[in-house]
């Protein structure tokens, strides 16, 4: 007889979109989780678990009006929680409130699966398992981004963007066709672009490798573009660029 892997629906609540498509890229390549909704705020959420009834809840803290934690509290049969956030020092507040994990954004994927993992083991199941690869074709695919900016979704190629400067609660994007500005934060930003094509030289900056021209100990050169080399960030990006 074949065995049936138990299907557990969950909702991701997060106000930052470029976090949550994170999440959901994430839950996709574990054929046991399925997506049932995407919250940007704790209303929402409520809302959700009502109409989806859902196991499991990625959960964010910092959120307009009602907090992730506020929300946990809120709820009389809270489903389990794995909390995602930028912030570390709500850690003992979420282990007070019976979360099953606590991810510091940005989040890889084997942090990711590390959680839903122990999980697993909590419900003593191991059906908690990633999808295969996807074949070369899907891979030979141009990756890219949607930026929301001026009431709309802007598509980028992640080829064409130069680098990102961040701005208090919004970014610039910079890329061959200009400049695109949007409500993001560098942490979330940070998680969103590929490691292996881009690299964060300032708390301000994110740049692309492969658009280097040159570099010395406090400045990258991109095209006509000067970034900063922070202090904090200089012996990991020289390192880094040295072996690209």
């Amino acid at each position: 007889m074949k065995s049936h892997t138990k299907v557990r629906k969950c909702i991701i609540v997060d106000d930052e979109p470029l976090a949550c498509e994170v999440l959901a890229r994430y839950v996709e390549r574990i054929p046991s989780l399925q997506l049932a909704a995407q919250c940007s705020n704790a209303i929402e959420a409520m809302e959700a678990i009502k109409e989806h009834d859902p196991e499991i809840i990625f959960l964010d803290i910092q959120m307009p009006e009602i907090r992730g934690t506020d929300l946990i509290r809120i709820l009389k049969n809270p489903p389990f929680i794995i909390v995602t956030t930028a912030f570390q020092e709500y850690a003992l507040e979420g282990y007070e409130l019976d979360v099953v994990d606590y991810l510091l954004k940005p989040i890889k994927f084997e942090r990711f699966l590390k959680a839903i993992t122990k999980l697993s083991r909590l419900q003593g199941d191991h059906s908690f398992a990633p999808a295969p690869e996807k074949n070369e074709a899907e891979n030979e695919k141009e990756p890219y981004l949607y930026f929301r900016t001026d009431r709309k979704s802007v598509k980028v190629m992640i080829k064409d963007i130069l680098y990102v400067e961040g701005m208090g609660n919004y970014v610039k994007v910079f890329t061959e066709m200009g400049v695109i500005i949007t409500k993001n934060s560098m942490t979330t930003m940070e998680m969103m672009l590929p490691e292996k094509y881009f690299l964060r030289t300032h708390r301000s900056f994110i740049v692309q490798k492969t658009r280097v021209t040159s570099f010395g100990g406090e400045t990258i050169e991109i095209e006509k573009h000067h970034i900063p080399i922070g202090k904090l960030y200089k012996n990991s990006v020289i390192k880094v660029l040295r072996e690209a």
